[in-house]
């Protein structure tokens, strides 16, 4: 009894430790990266006519533009994308769902012969099959994921990317303006709270890497920065070469 006792301890331990990082990302990764892509392109669009030495009024005017068009132009972008992923997927299960209504018998062999290129006996493999083909939508299902690597039932939709996309794209465009828009009258306060949001969209996004947040976070920083600075710069060469 104490065995018994004692396997299904470290069974159940074995189950809470064996456990992966979410390789998909779910909803972080598109969210935090669009955030990060507002704020990257935004805060070097910013920069960029600072460093033709403009006015206050027309760096943020530049910002909120920045803001706006981006956002839209993420939204749009991502709807239209998902949009017709899901149409072509829809179309490629129209076409599995007429097979298996004209073809039945020829679907659940195709089934079988999936199982057996992946080691199961023959025999086995054929019932497998035959009893998962009894019910069409449930056969739709396994030949979907089987074939096209698909879950009919969790389809993306392209209204959520689209409404996520322009939020976190927004948030993140955002930041360099705020200072800005709360009476800052100088760039440095844009930067260092720019600065201080790629760090932590760096560092967030280590949830779904094997790097440290540190890591992350200073690799982050250190390309957005650099993405200021060549863009401050062009700003000023461009800004003495009109002016």
């Amino acid at each position: 009894m104490a065995i018994i006792e004692t396997e299904a301890t470290l069974h159940e331990a074995h189950r809470d430790n064996h456990t992966h990082r979410d390789v998909s990302g779910g909803w972080l990764r598109p969210a935090v990266f669009g955030a990060m892509d507002g704020l990257v392109s935004n805060l070097a669009l910013m920069t960029g006519v600072a460093g033709g030495a403009v006015s206050h009024r027309t760096i943020v005017i530049t910002g909120l533009a920045g803001l706006a068009a981006g956002a839209f132009s993420m939204a749009a972008g991502e709807y239209t994308s998902v949009a017709s992923q899901r149409e072509l997927v829809e179309a490629e299960l129209d076409v599995e769902r007429r097979e298996l209504r004209k073809h039945p018998k020829d679907e659940e062999r195709e089934l079988a012969e999936l199982y057996q290129a992946r080691g199961v006996e023959p025999d086995l493999a054929c019932e497998v099959a035959r009893q998962l083909s009894k019910d069409p939508e449930q056969a739709l299902e396994i030949h979907a994921r089987e074939e096209l690597g698909i879950d009919p039932g969790d389809l993306p939709s392209p209204s959520v990317a689209a409404v996520s996309s322009f939020g976190s794209f927004a948030l993140g465009a955002l930041l360099p303006v705020l200072p800005y828009l709360l009476g800052a009258s100088a760039l440095w306060p844009a930067l260092l709270l720019a600065f201080l949001g790629l760090f932590a969209c760096g560092a967030i996004v280590a949830r779904v890497t094997a790097k440290s947040w540190w890591y992350s976070g200073l690799r982050q920083l250190a390309l957005g920065g650099a993405a200021a600075g060549v863009t401050y710069a062009l700003g000023t060469l461009f800004g003495t070469a009109v002016g």
